[in-house]
């Protein structure tokens, strides 16, 4: 009962800081809800006994990417982080509307082919199960195993969302050229 408690506690701040993310106007105070969000994440990981992917989150996202975001607003110029205020309030412009639908049209897809695939049924996850079960003994067989195996789909999209960042951090920490 005290489990199903702290756990709807993590998932509700990880939603409401989520959503405070998404909506707010202010960056800084946005990046410090990322920082939330990404700690209740960990916490709802470390329920899913994913206690790895949890410490992975902690030190990686917490501890590398929001410094690294922060770092990047403190460095870059006022104008360019009006121009991100500017562009997030013209949310659907006329030149955003190809790319809304060929986002959502991929999203689509993509939670089509997840709904279709029977993954119990692979042939890659039943040999993982057997070596999972071979792996009890070394803890770093173990992980590598449970990484490449039961908790790939997580550890490809967290580098996914990591390679994303960089990338926006990088844009929006280079100067902009003066056309003076």
């Amino acid at each position: 009962m005290v489990e199903q408690i702290v756990f709807y506690v993590f998932a509700a701040i990880a939603i409401l800081s989520g959503v405070y993310v998404v909506a707010s106007q202010n960056l800084v105070r946005s990046v410090f809800m990322f920082f939330v969000t990404l700690l209740s994440v960990a916490g709802l990981y470390v329920f899913a006994l994913a206690d790895f992917v949890a410490l992975t989150q902690i030190v990686i996202y917490v501890g590398g990417v929001l410094v690294m975001l922060l770092f990047v607003f403190m460095l870059s110029s006022k104008d360019s982080l009006d121009n991100i205020v500017n562009l997030k309030k013209e949310a659907l412009s006329a030149n955003r509307i190809p790319a809304t639908i060929i986002t959502i049209a991929l999203l689509v897809i993509l939670i089509y082919a997840i709904l279709l695939v029977d993954f119990e049924q692979l042939d890659w996850i039943k040999s993982n199960k057997l070596l999972i079960d071979k792996a009890q003994t070394s803890n770093v067989h173990n992980i590598g195993v449970n990484i490449m195996g039961r908790f790939l789909l997580p550890f490809e999209l967290i580098s996914i969302l990591l390679m994303m960042t960089l990338v926006s951090a990088a844009h929006l920490a280079r100067k902009e050229p003066n056309n003076d």
